[in-house]
C-alpha cells in the first residue's frame, strides 16, 4: 500500500475516524511513527479550515500499533483569533496507543522573513540502504535512502551527524502528511554504533514546519540532516533538520529515543 493510499483509508466513524496499518507499513511490533502521526493528522484536519497551516506537532508514542484496523479520536482544544489547538489519539478500545497535539495557525503581519539555508555536503560516494526482506523494517520499501555523511544502522560506526538523500516510492504531489513521513524516516542515529542489529524506538517527537504548500515539492531527492546531540542510560536525543528538493527549508525535528543495548 503506497503512502498516499494508506492515508485515503482514514475514514469518519461514528464520533471518530477509522484506518488501516498495513503490514508493510509496520516498524517491528508497531506501525512506524510518521505514518502514525499522518494518520492523526488527516483526522485532526477535518477540524481545522483546510487552508490554514500545521506549524507544530507533538507526538508521544505510547503503545505498539499494530497491522490492521485502528481508531483515531480528535476535537478541538481550542481556536483563537489566529491560531487553533487539536488533540488526536490513535487507540484501541481504551488504551491509547498514540497521542497528539497539533498546532495551525494563520500567516501573521511581521517584520521577520528569513529561512535557514542549506549547507553543502562534500560529494562522497553514498551509501545506499538497500531492504531486504525480514531483515529491515517493513516500512523502509516505500523509500529510496543514500547516506552522503554518516553510517548505516548497525555498521559500528562512530559519526554523530548524518545526512540522507531520500525520496518516497508514491504519487501524486505531496503535502504536510508526506512531510511527517520524511521526518521520521532515519532510524536512532546510536544504532548505526553497534555492529549488529540492536532494537529502538521513539518516546517523543516534536516537529515544526517552516512551509506553508509542499505540491510543488515533489517526493525525490529530499534531503535530512540529523544529529545525535545526547545518548545516556539507554536514552538518546536526535535532531533534524528536514530540506526540500531545492534546498527549501521545510522543517525542524527533535526527537527522544530509546536504544536496548
Amino acid at each position: 500500500m503506497r503512502f498516499s493510499e494508506a492515508m485515503q483509508t482514514v475514514t469518519r466513524h461514528g464520533d471518530g475516524w477509522q484506518a488501516t496499518v498495513s503490514e508493510d507499513w509496520l516498524q517491528g511490533r508497531s506501525a512506524f511513527g510518521g505514518l502514525q502521526a499522518a494518520l492523526a493528522l488527516r483526522a485532526m484536519r477535518e477540524l481545522v479550515p483546510a487552508d490554514m497551516p500545521l506549524r507544530t506537532l507533538q507526538v508521544t508514542f505510547i503503545a505498539p500499533v499494530p497491522a490492521g484496523s485502528v481508531a483515531i479520536r480528535a476535537r478541538l482544544l481550542r481556536a483563537g483569533r489566529s491560531a487553533i489547538q487539536v488533540e488526536a489519539s490513535l487507540c484501541d478500545g481504551e488504551q491509547t496507543l498514540c497521542r497528539l497535539l497539533g498546532v495551525f495557525g494563520n500567516a501573521r503581519p511581521s517584520a521577520l522573513d528569513f529561512q535557514p539555508e542549506q549547507p553543502p555536503v562534500v560529494a562522497v560516494t553514498p551509501q545506499e540502504l538497500r531492504y531486504v526482506e525480514g531483515r529491515m523494517p517493513a516500512f523502509t520499501q516505500h523509500f529510496r535512502a543514500s547516506w552522503l555523511r554518516g553510517d548505516l544502522p548497525f555498521s559500528g560506526g562512530r559519526q554523530r551527524d548524518n545526512v540522507l538523500r531520500l525520496s518516497l516510492r508514491d504519487d501524486g504531489p505531496p503535502d504536510e502528511t508526506h512531510v511527517l513521513a520524511f521526518a521520521d524516516f532515519i532510524p536512532p542515529i546510536a544504532l548505526s554504533m553497534f555492529a549488529t542489529p540492536t532494537p529502538g524506538s521513539s518516546l517523543t517527537w516534536m516537529l515544526e514546519l517552516l512551509c506553508d504548500r509542499y505540491d510543488d515539492l515533489g517526493l525525490d531527492d529530499w534531503r535530512v540532516d540529523a544529529n545525535l546531540i545526547a545518548a545516556r542510560d539507554g536514552y538518546t536525543n536526535q535532531s533534524v533538520m528536514l530540506w526540500g528538493p531545492r534546498g527549501e527549508a521545510v522543517a525542524l525535528s527533535r526527537q527522544s529515543m530509546v536504544v536496548f543495548g
